[in-house]
Parts: structure tokens; C-alpha cells; sequence
């Protein structure tokens, strides 16, 4: 008879062992600068758009959402493309750790 030796904490399973993944992370870095300037092109579109439209300006809407914006000079094109961007980063330094932490945690739940 052959001994077998196994500790009383292991219980022998079935089966072979799946690989286990990583959760996935979003690398805030990235995404800040993807968000970013996907922000800043989206509100240079839009004052292009205000500019080749006038009857369909939305530039009011941009008076509300971005401190400081008047319509339109070059110093308050700027501020308003600074604006953007800076807003696609705090959304970026919110939801990015969020993720991640919520991410982590869903992919502990079903381990052993």
C-alpha cells in the first residue's frame, strides 16, 4: 500500500485547474489622454460647426459648461480646448480607479 500524504486544510478536487486571468485594468494614463482629447476635438468641432451654422449655434451651452467662456475669441477658444481636456481627465481620475477597484473585486468573488 502506498502512503499518501495530505494535509488536512487541501481537499483533493476533480478536474485540472483552469488558468485564472487577471482582472482587466483600464491604465488611467491612457485613458485621461484618449478622453482628453477626444474632449477637445469634440469642442473644436463643435465651435467649427457654431461658426459654419450660425442658426444652429449651441454656443449658449457652452457658456454654461465651461467657466469662463465667452463667445468667441481666440483667448476663450483656448480656455474653452483647456477646459475640455481638463474635463476628460477628471473623468478619467474618477472612473478609471473606480473601474479598476470595482473590476478587482468582481473577479475575487467567484475564486475559492
Amino acid at each position: 500500500m502506498s502512503e499518501l500524504n495530505l494535509s488536512s486544510t487541501t481537499t483533493p478536487r476533480a478536474g485540472t485547474p483552469l488558468p485564472v486571468q487577471a482582472a482587466p485594468r483600464l491604465p488611467v494614463i491612457a485613458l485621461g489622454l484618449s478622453l482628453g482629447l477626444f474632449l477637445a476635438f469634440t469642442f473644436t468641432l463643435c465651435v467649427g460647426f457654431d461658426l459654419s451654422f450660425p442658426g444652429q449655434a449651441m454656443y449658449e451651452s457652452w457658456l454654461r459648461l465651461l467657466p469662463g467662456f465667452t463667445w468667441l475669441s481666440w483667448p476663450s477658444f483656448f480656455l474653452g480646448l483647456a477646459e475640455s481636456f481638463a474635463y476628460g481627465w477628471y473623468v478619467a481620475l474618477i472612473f478609471g480607479p473606480l473601474y479598476n477597484f470595482f473590476a478587482a473585486r468582481s473577479g475575487r468573488a467567484g475564486r475559492p
